[in-house]
């Protein structure tokens, strides 16, 4: 079976082939800044070679002047010009002026040194190097200053000896070309050798995507990072937090469905019997009674239902203030507007409602996974005080948020035991047992500690601690 790639996977290739491209790209750039310097670099060197020629020519020239009756004459000895004889690729020309610049021997036309041309301090000789035009073609041109000092003779005579540029242009691009060529040599050594490198660095990653490709759809077990470069160690370190987040998903999701199938069983069947039961009797008040039942029923089977929504959703809630989705809320704000939709409830059951929170109160939470805590925490409260009792609703300044009721309280040995998915108190046996479960699972959404004392005179004081957001 091939494996089928989608668009956006034939769009990015593989990290090879963009590795290679890459580094071909940049060793092309390096390349062309390297032939630019190397052609340079031949050029000055070629350069430097033949100025020291034309400089041993001028002072070969040099040494032929003499004088005859007070008249300056040139001996130019033929080793003066075989200097060049080698290469064809290009002419020489000299010229030799006396002390007042009139024309010895040599070409007339030679062209003069530039004002401003400064004598070369490479050589030790009173000498210019500089390029000139000549004859429709590039010269380098020396202009060297001789001293002449006979007795009927004294001043300085000037030698110029000018090269065409053909045979330095030659032997630049000749140590040019040599140059590109071991340059690109070493680059395709260099690119075979990266790209072995390369193929053999992937290889653990090769294994690693073979070993999650033969697993299971629900194995999640950790991925084994032994026998891993360093750089992948973070990669697998990521995935194993994703699959242990994603396996207490699961499990989270298995229990919800354990529990819901093992809490809605019993009352189901339960209301099925009573209606079939009612549905066999003749008599309209024990269908009147039946239905009541019934509509009971269905009131609990609600209530642990919205239950068991709310242990869901949780899960979401806890997740998204993870990733930074909580929100900054006032705590004394959202207990105000519980306690006022609550308010006509505990009128109703007899009981006095009071809330204390004098000033904002600022934390960062989820507002409705808050509520649904507020809201459990006070209708815990409100079923178990007797008529004419009270509950208080606290909101403390340093976060502390405390629910107060007079009824029956939990002894200090069944505290702990409370907070456990459907624990029933065997001495009453009310609700599912789910309320100050969900009331745990959003104080470890948000980071908050969950406390259970005694109220004073008696009854049940629940503290909910919260940290504080500066803002």
């Amino acid at each position: 079976m091939t494996e089928r790639r989608t668009p956006r996977q034939a769009e990015v290739g593989s990290l090879r082939g963009r590795l290679l491209r890459r580094l071909a790209s940049l060793l092309a750039l390096i390349l062309l800044l390297s032939s630019l310097s190397a052609y340079w670099s031949a050029r000055r060197a070629a350069d430097t070679a033949y100025d020291r020629t034309l400089l041993a020519s001028a002072r070969a020239i040099a040494e032929g002047l003499y004088t005859d009756e007070g008249t300056l004459k040139a001996n130019v000895p033929y080793v003066a010009l075989d200097t060049f004889a080698y290469d064809s690729a290009g002419r020489i020309y000299y010229q030799v002026l006396d002390l007042r610049g009139a024309l010895v021997s040599g070409y007339e036309d030679l062209p003069s040194t530039p004002k401003g041309t400064r004598r070369t301090d490479d050589y030790p000789a009173l000498a210019h190097f500089y390029d000139a035009d000549y004859r429709g073609q590039g010269v380098r041109v020396v202009s060297l200053l001789q001293p002449v000092s006979e007795p009927q003779l004294n001043g300085i005579a000037e030698i110029r000896v000018a090269e065409t540029l053909g045979a330095r242009e030659r032997l630049a691009r000749e140590l040019l070309f040599g140059t590109l060529w071991r340059m690109g040599l070493l680059s395709i050594s260099a690119l075979l050798l990266v790209w072995l490198a390369v193929t053999v660095a992937l290889r653990p990653l090769e294994a690693l995507r073979r070993s999650v490709a033969a697993r299971a759809s629900d194995d999640l077990r950790p991925l084994p990072d032994v026998q891993l470069p360093r750089e992948l160690r973070p990669l697998v370190n990521a995935l194993n937090q994703f699959n242990d987040r994603l396996r207490g998903l699961f499990e989270r999701q298995s229990q919800f469905i354990a529990d819901a199938s093992h809490e809605l069983r019993t009352p189901l069947a339960a209301l099925k019997a009573r209606v079939e039961l009612g549905l066999r009797s003749q008599q309209a008040d024990v269908w009147r009674t039946t239905l009541e039942e019934a509509a009971q029923n269905a009131d609990s089977l609600t209530h642990l239902a919205n239950q068991l929504l709310s242990l869901a959703r949780i899960e979401s809630g806890a997740r998204a203030i993870a990733e930074g989705g909580a929100q900054r809320l006032d705590l004394s704000r959202l207990a105000r507007e519980l306690g006022l939709a609550l308010a006509p409830l505990a009128h109703k059951r007899g009981v006095a409602l009071a809330l204390e929170a004098e000033q904002p109160v600022w934390i960062r939470g989820e507002p409705t996974l808050l509520n649904e805590l507020l809201c459990n925490l006070l209708d815990n409260a409100l079923a178990h005080t007797p008529p004419g009792g009270n509950v208080i609703l606290r909101v403390q300044p340093s976060g502390l948020l405390e629910v107060q009721d007079d009824g029956p309280g939990i002894p200090a040995e069944e505290r702990n035991k409370v907070f456990q998915r459907f624990y029933r108190r065997s001495a009453e046996g009310l609700g599912a047992g789910l309320g100050l479960a969900i009331v745990s699972e959003i104080c470890r959404a948000h980071q908050a500690t969950v406390e259970l004392d005694e109220a004073t005179p008696q009854g049940l004081r629940v503290c909910v601690q919260f940290a504080l957001d500066p803002g």
